[in-house]
């Protein structure tokens, strides 16, 4: 991620991405610039939106992937993540180009994001009410950790590896680990 030094409001930030060819994010007044990802990142993103989208079917949550902001007004921030679902009828404002209200929250880590996704943008989410799970999928192995809400401070870390059945327990979904992993061998 490449920071701009200009300071941003963030009405300021709102309209430039409106008018960007390339996402950013958005940290109290700073603009950054998001890299693309791997192949490996999309084909994880892509296995991971199938599967979620087709199970929430006819159920009043709704999956977004990569190119829905959600805000953090308490944090005065704006980020991208890679899969977000929402279950909150405030979100569903068509005028609105962000969510405010996201139920799960799924990072595919890569190199140069792992540390501050785990880190402050974790602390970050964690201000949301709303969010229940936070999911980080590594694309580097078959690995995904999820962070589950016990109480408004306290969250639950799970391990699933190789062989594991994940579950997102907010939305009552599960699947084989290796379903998010299809098609990665075809990479060379």
């Amino acid at each position: 991620m490449i920071a701009n030094r200009h300071h941003y409001s963030p009405e300021a930030y709102l309209e430039l991405e409106r008018l960007s060819p390339i996402k950013h994010e958005y940290l109290q007044g700073q603009v950054i610039a998001m890299a693309g990802a791997s192949k490996a990142h999309a084909i994880i993103t892509g296995n991971l939106t199938a599967l979620v989208t087709r199970h929430l079917r006819r159920t009043r949550c709704l999956a977004f992937a990569s190119d829905i902001k959600i805000r953090l007004n308490d944090r005065n921030a704006f980020y991208y993540p890679d899969l977000v679902v929402t279950c909150d009828d405030r979100d569903l404002s068509a005028d609105d180009d962000a969510l405010h209200h996201p139920t799960l929250i799924v990072e595919v880590l890569s190199k140069t994001t792992a540390a501050f996704d785990r880190g402050d943008k974790f602390a970050d989410y964690q201000t949301l009410d709303s969010l229940q799970e936070y999911v980080l999928i590594h694309q580097d192995q078959i690995l995904v950790e999820i962070f589950r809400r016990q109480t408004r401070n306290l969250w639950s870390p799970t391990v699933y590896r190789s062989g594991d059945r994940l579950e997102f327990s907010s939305l009552n979904f599960s699947c084989a680990i290796e379903d998010l992993y299809e098609n990665l061998d075809q990479l060379r």
